[in-house]
């Protein structure tokens, strides 16, 4: 499969989070539009949970690679023409900007397209210049795929047939703290070097 370009300057998608609650970025009909995630008792987003997957070396994995470490979780699939490189190239600018920061953070990219994300495609795909190094990829049955989605609020559509067929989904970078629990949305519109803030101001916090 040959590498897709990294788009650098595509449609801005904001993530806001508000203070009644998180508003999450659906691409419908290659459109941004807002739709509400679901909160708590206590007003924080219900964001996370278990699941298992499969990575890009065929290894079966769970919620539990998230322990220890920082780590960016984005939904996508390979064949996303725009938004997921963008955000990919946006991360690999703020791992650059992090400098030694950057081994306390991993990035997850979960396939919301598991009849055509099989291991090897995602570790083609990730392998692509401008993308971050070090990425884990993770794919499953379609019932992993939907589990998954459903513990972060993480919409996803298939949208034709045959094989062109594309998807909706929604656009938001859910940051994880190493205990595994969330604690930011991370907007695709603040650009590498406010992302990077946004990051290392949550690490100092714990």
């Amino acid at each position: 499969m040959p590498r897709r370009p990294v788009i650098l300057f595509a449609a801005a998608c904001a993530v806001i989070a508000l203070a009644l609650g998180l508003i999450t970025m659906v691409v419908v009909g290659g459109r941004p539009q807002n739709a509400p995630a679901a909160e708590s008792g206590t007003g924080q987003p219900l964001v996370g949970g278990p699941f298992t997957l499969t990575n890009q070396d065929g290894v079966t994995v769970d919620q539990s690679i998230l322990n220890g470490k920082w780590t960016l979780v984005f939904f996508g699939f390979t064949y996303c023409p725009d938004y997921c490189p963008t955000t990919l190239g946006v991360l690999n600018a703020v791992q650059e900007r992090m400098g030694d920061k950057a081994k306390d953070l991993q990035i997850v990219f979960i396939s919301i397209d598991p009849a055509r994300d099989t291991p090897k495609m995602l570790k083609d795909y990730l392998s692509s210049d401008g993308f971050p190094t070090g990425v884990v990829g993770l794919t499953g049955t379609p019932e992993q795929t939907a589990q998954v989605a459903k513990e972060y609020r993480a919409f996803y559509q298939k949208v034709g047939e045959g094989e062109g067929y594309t998807m909706n989904h929604s656009l938001t970078v859910y940051l994880m703290g190493p205990d595994g629990k969330f604690r930011s949305a991370v907007a695709h519109d603040l650009g590498p070097e406010r992302t990077t803030k946004l990051i290392e101001n949550a690490m100092a916090r714990g």
